[in-house]
């Protein structure tokens, strides 16, 4: 393995012909904001004279943009490598993301691995390419969390009909299962001009729908500009987007809870552009499980803000993230959980098993939940959505809604989404592609 800043005196991997010869092929692992990354990464490239290619087809490079919330998606990572290795063993393959932050040697040992790119250097992977050559040792291009804190915007497009827009990144919570803030660093935004601005670009594309993510979104604002403190808040920038003609969707992605305040709902509730859609994490119904996660809220706060919202917007969608099997969870607590969850007027749920995660507070605790445990409870709670789910849909069907139709031809099918989120599924019809069409449910 080598260090970033050591150069090897043997020809790189381009030296002797055009980028543009090149192909790439990326893969995303995580949430809606390492898509937009992703994107971001692939036009980078794509103006350096590469040819993007899907993932299961031979290319020249492979990379993979990484989440590490789970086990399961650094187990899904290395599986991807081996899978390179056995189609294209000749590949450069990089790994960038939150799992290259977090164990940059881990996965530079992993065998056909050539670069590592940390939370500081993804947005720099043309120039990285450049100076390796394969058959070298994996060279890792990462820093120290605390020195990260500047902010690149990035966005999906063409990826998906709906365009996922980065306008915040990093956590200055300390919730005691979670690496992301280790991984991520602190939180710091765009500014809403450049929000702003972004999303007129979007609009010259012909984007119809844009959700604003973040690894903290309802804390936008923090950051430096200038060197100065920004004094910009979430609501501001929604206030500022709802006037942004161009775009006739807005959604927000996941909130927490504390920070989805009332005047938020309310304006969501008489706006012109934002979707009736919030998806809110809760991750346990008990207070004294939420206390050992090192949550900033109670389950009754929860409750007041999913009743404001049906109370003003009865037709609203909301998902809410959950995590069974913390540490200490009794069956008593997880009781707690599901009867709090069914008794809200939600509408899904994601359900996360609880993961041991390395230098987090909670993979020191001795109240360790069997797996066999975890799973029954993820599956109670994932047969608790899909019912949840069905009568949210069933309170809707006969009513007129507008959906936004997906650009793309799933098996003779086009799907889409209702402005409160209900899924759609028709026969496929070129001209509904990226439009938004009245649909009788």
């Amino acid at each position: 393995m080598t260090d970033c800043n050591i150069r090897e005196a043997v020809p790189p991997l381009f030296a002797n012909f055009a980028p543009m010869n090149k192909t790439v092929a990326l893969h995303t692992l995580g949430c809606k904001l390492n898509f937009s990354e992703t994107s971001t990464i692939g036009r980078l490239l794509e103006n350096d004279g590469f040819e993007k290619k899907d993932f299961d087809e031979v290319a020249d490079v492979y990379v993979i943009n990484t989440c590490s919330v789970t086990e399961n998606a650094d187990k899904e990572c290395r599986q991807l490598v081996r899978r390179i290795q056995r189609k294209a063993p000749e590949a450069m393959v990089v790994i960038t993301g939150c799992y290259a932050q977090l164990k940059p040697q881990e996965i530079a040992s992993i065998p056909g691995v050539d670069l590592v790119l940390g939370a500081a250097e993804k947005f720099n992977i043309t120039e990285h390419l450049r100076e390796i050559t394969k058959g070298d040792a994996a060279k890792i291009c990462s820093c120290d969390i605390d020195d990260v804190n500047s902010f690149t915007a990035s966005h999906s497009i063409n990826d998906r009909t709906r365009i996922f827009l980065k306008v915040q990144d990093g956590c200055d919570y300390t919730c005691s299962f979670c690496t992301i803030p280790m991984a991520r660093g602190k939180s710091r935004s765009d500014s809403i001009e450049n929000v702003v601005a972004n999303v007129k670009a979007l609009a010259s594309q012909d984007a119809k729908e844009v959700v604003l993510t973040g690894i903290n979104l309802g804390d936008f604002g923090k950051g430096l500009s200038g060197g100065k403190r920004k004094e910009e808040n979430f609501f501001e920038l929604v206030q500022a987007l709802d006037d942004v003609s161009g775009i006739e969707r807005f959604r927000i992605s996941s909130i927490e809870p504390n920070l989805l305040s009332s005047e938020i709902i309310e304006f969501v509730s008489n706006s012109k552009r934002f979707m009736p859609h919030f998806h809110i994490p809760l991750q346990s119904g008990s207070n004294r499980i939420l206390g050992l996660m090192r949550r900033r809220y109670q389950r009754e706060l929860y409750a007041e803000r999913v009743g404001l919202i049906k109370a003003i917007m009865p037709h609203c969608c909301i998902g809410v993230d959950v995590i069974v099997g913390f540490p200490g969870e009794t069956d008593a607590d997880f009781r707690e959980t599901f009867d709090f969850l069914h008794q809200l007027d939600i509408s899904y749920l994601h359900v996360f098993t609880y993961s041991e995660r390395a230098n987090t507070l909670a993979a020191g605790m001795s109240e360790v939940v069997p797996m066999n445990i975890r799973h029954e409870r993820n599956k109670q709670l994932r047969n608790l959505s899909y019912r949840k789910m069905q009568y949210f849909t069933s309170q809707h069907i006969g009513q007129t809604r507008k959906v936004l139709f997906e650009s793309k031809n799933r098996n003779g099918m086009l799907e889409g989404y209702t402005d409160n989120y209900i899924k759609i599924t028709v026969p496929y019809q070129q001209a509904w592609e990226n439009s938004i069409t009245e649909w009788k449910i």
